[in-house]
């Protein structure tokens, strides 16, 4: 399934901004979609509709998009790129099915999955549709991959489709008890002609698809890569991304942004002041990319304990006052 372009090179550079402000007002806590579905909406110009768990994320003159995201965990020691040209699977993309009896046959119970999944897209796109009755609806999902340390970001949209049970077949799996684990039933939905795995709908806890999806290779034009936050600029320089507000206060004490200044401020700093230093509370502001050298960044990052660029900068601004 071809790959479909969702930002113009201006709405690109705007998302980075966007999203390495956000990354820096989160001090570590974990990713949440509604946090993407703000910065995806600052950078297109459009409504922030909200996101969603019920309806479709976006809707917005024609556009229907529903936004996944998916964390890949122990990727730091890796470009998260490396993904790229994989098959992965998402936990959930939607939990509005529902399976009455386990023990029919599996493609028979794939059958009637499908049907309730096409009418759930056909509701979505009907939405749209009424929103904009003079535009064909464009129904697309964004799927979002992100790490732990918030430091790298994937996305990448295609073209939202309704599976027809002809070009698939499928399987009951059981998990057997383990221990206090339940026994667990999960259909299992595999293409008809590569015989990849595509869904997997589970049965205890409630019921769920969850597809699989194949990542675009490094070099697709609609494939989008972000570096929120340490960012390396060439051998010698690593840009940190932290509010305006943490900025400002930087340039007040320092005289200057300057990547000498501010560098040798972090190797002062980190000499007189390496003892269990707390940031002060978070200001809001628009990020601002301030350039460091690579040794003052890994002396940052090894002798104070910190979970972004703005903790990083807020502790610098403590021991320097």
């Amino acid at each position: 399934m071809p790959y479909l372009k969702a930002f113009s090179e201006d709405e690109y550079r705007s998302a980075k901004r966007y999203l390495s402000t956000q990354v820096a007002s989160m001090m570590g806590r974990k990713l949440e979609e509604g946090d993407w579905s703000s910065v995806y909406c600052l950078a297109k110009g459009i409504p922030d509709g909200k996101w969603s768990n019920l309806n479709i994320d976006i809707n917005h003159k024609g556009l229907g998009l529903e936004l996944k995201a998916l964390r890949i965990s122990g990727a730091k020691s890796k470009s998260l790129k490396s993904v790229c040209g994989t098959t992965l699977m998402h936990p959930a993309a939607t939990r509005s099915i529902r399976i009455d009896d386990t023990s029919l046959p599996a493609d028979e119970v794939m059958i009637d999955v499908f049907k309730q999944y096409a009418d759930l897209i056909r509701d979505r796109t009907q939405k749209v549709r009424a929103l904009s009755p003079d535009i064909e609806p464009d129904m697309r999902t964004g799927w979002l991959i992100w790490e732990d340390t918030l430091e790298e970001f994937l996305y990448f949209e295609e073209k939202m489709h309704i599976p027809n049970p002809e070009d698939y077949i499928a399987a009951w799996n059981t998990t057997p008890a383990k221990g206090s684990r339940k026994a667990s039933k999960s259909l299992w939905i595999y293409d008809k002609n590569t015989r990849q795995k595509r869904y997997s709908v589970t049965t205890s806890a409630g019921v769920k698809i969850q597809p699989y999806f194949d990542v675009p290779l490094p070099d697709d034009e609609n494939l989008y890569y972000f570096r929120a936050q340490s960012e390396p600029v060439d051998a010698y320089t690593v840009r940190l991304w932290i509010t305006s507000a943490t900025a400002n206060a930087l340039r007040a004490g320092l005289g200057s942004l300057d990547k000498d200044v501010v560098s040798d401020a972090i190797l002062k700093a980190i000499e007189e002041h390496s003892h269990n230093l707390k940031g002060p509370e978070l200001d809001d502001g628009l990020a601002v990319p301030v350039d460091i050298t690579k040794e003052s960044y890994r002396k940052l990052s090894t002798v104070w304990d910190t979970v972004s660029d703005e903790h990083k900068a807020q502790l610098l601004l403590k021991a320097l006052s």
